[in-house]
């Protein structure tokens, strides 16, 4: 979801009421909107004798790049402002939606903010169709999983992007799994609105509570380096281990009488990455109260105060499970492909926007205490819906999601509602098998990192791109 809307530019922050007041202008009392990101893997297929190569990621220059231009020019997309370490680009925005990189080179669709399901289906089929036609000539394939199957981090190209390279040096210090995450992951993600502080709150505490059974039903990693190592979710296993003080799942929304101040004062105390000045992004790990009341002095000795495009910036770089950015954006699926990548929103915006669906949805995780609900969190990724309890709660959150959209009952051109998304979660549900236990069903837990094994890999998370 866009966040132009949101943005408050150079205005100088005087008070820390003012970070509520900016959660309080998203508001929206009603139309409630959707949004959604994803993000897939690109690989380069070379030919040799008329038989594909072994497929290798790509690079900035050689095949990335060419796609942004690609895109470009063929269909309507606009270079965006944001450029790279020397002016290069690095994304595009059309229509209230953009196309921006990830640091290994992962393509990221954020989807405009849109009033159904169906609209974002029709987007993200529409990015399929554009994806294709560019990256097919170029012998380049799109790869959908939640964790890159087969690359080594030493494979993966460095994106052009300031911020990435203080990320780079700074996120090790805090978890072992950070330059994975950032080199190595992909997700999809779901953005959604609140009317006031209080459904903020109800909302926050429910979507939070059940991310453990949304990471089960979008497992799609089970493979590191042509091998499974013993979970559905790679991607959710490696984000445990990236950062303490941002990640994970937050105490304090399930705590009682929930309010935004109470999430400003744990972003305050939250450690930044850095200060955006002189079109540079400059490292600066203090904690955004300690910016908020001294400044950052720069290389010059010139003292710079806090504004709201810092608070902003600091907001996107806060990774919990769900948060707020100013609307509520749901991170726990891996990235999956695109007859499910629907899904996601569809499931949430059943249990969101329909308050007894809402409620039900809590009813099924309210007896656990806090170590319960990372209990439930690692079994989804570890076992997903192998694991008998968390089967049974997810088929009873498809039923609900179901039931929500049905009694929204938003039609497409064919009469059918939002509910038809679903459809491929109940499939996963009636077999017992995340889509990370499929493709273990099929090449089995070491399919390696050779030519015909990083074929079989492309085949199964393919999402656009070069056909082989």
């Amino acid at each position: 979801m866009s966040e132009a809307t949101w943005r408050g530019g150079a205005t100088t922050i005087e008070h820390t009421d003012e970070l509520v007041q900016w959660f309080e202008k998203a508001c929206r009392p009603d139309g409630h909107l959707i949004g959604t990101e994803q993000e897939k893997f690109g690989l380069y297929l070379s030919t040799v004798d008329g038989e594909a190569d072994v497929p290798t990621p790509v690079r900035y220059r050689e095949h990335v790049l060419p796609t942004l231009e690609g895109l470009r020019d063929r269909f309507g997309w606009r270079e965006s402002k944001s450029r790279g370490i020397h002016g290069e680009l690095i994304a595009l925005e059309r229509d209230g939606a953009s196309i921006t990189l990830e640091p290994g080179g992962q393509f990221e669709l954020s989807g405009a903010p849109l009033p159904t399901v169906h609209d974002t289906c029709a987007e993200f089929s529409t990015h399929y169709d554009e994806l294709h036609a560019v990256a097919e000539p170029m012998g380049v394939a799109w790869i959908a999983s939640g964790f890159h199957p087969f690359a080594t981090r030493g494979e993966i190209d460095v994106m052009p992007k300031g911020r990435y390279a203080v990320m780079k040096s700074y996120l090790p210090t805090k978890g072992e799994r950070a330059l994975d995450m950032m080199f190595r992951t992909c997700t999809v993600q779901a953005n959604f609105d609140y009317r006031d502080e209080a459904q903020c709150g109800l909302r926050l505490r429910m979507i939070m509570g059940i991310s453990g059974l949304i990471t089960a039903l979008f497992a799609n990693s089970p493979y590191v380096e042509g091998e499974h190592r013993g979970t559905r979710s790679m991607r959710s296993a490696t984000w445990e281990h990236v950062d303490p003080d941002r990640c994970g799942l937050l105490p304090f929304v399930f705590e009682p009488d929930f309010s935004w101040q109470r999430y400003v004062d744990w972003a305050l105390d939250v450690p930044m990455f850095f200060v955006y000045r002189g079109g540079r992004y400059n490292a600066h790990h203090v904690p955004f109260r300690r910016f908020l009341a001294e400044g950052y002095t720069d290389e010059a000795g010139t003292t710079h105060r806090a504004t709201q495009a810092d608070w902003e910036l600091h907001l996107s770089t806060l990774f919990p499970e769900v948060r707020i950015k100013p609307f509520i954006e749901i991170r726990g699926a891996d990235s999956v492909g695109s007859k499910t990548v629907c899904a996601l929103p569809a499931l949430c915006k059943g249990i969101l926007y329909d308050d007894d669906a809402r409620e039900g949805a809590w009813e099924l995780v309210a007896n656990l205490d806090f170590a319960g609900r990372m209990d439930l969190w690692k079994r989804g990724r570890t076992d997903g819906l192998s694991d008998p309890e968390v089967l049974d709660k997810c088929r009873k959150l498809l039923t609900l999601a179901r039931g929500g959209l049905e009694r929204l009952d938003v039609r497409d051109s064919k009469g059918r509602t939002e509910a038809r998304f679903l459809d491929a979660l109940d499939a996963q549900v009636e077999r017992g098998a995340t889509p990370a236990g499929d493709v273990l069903a099929r090449l089995g837990p070491k399919p390696g990192r050779g030519k015909q094994a990083r074929l079989e890999l492309v085949r199964n998370f393919h999402f656009a791109g070069k056909h082989f």
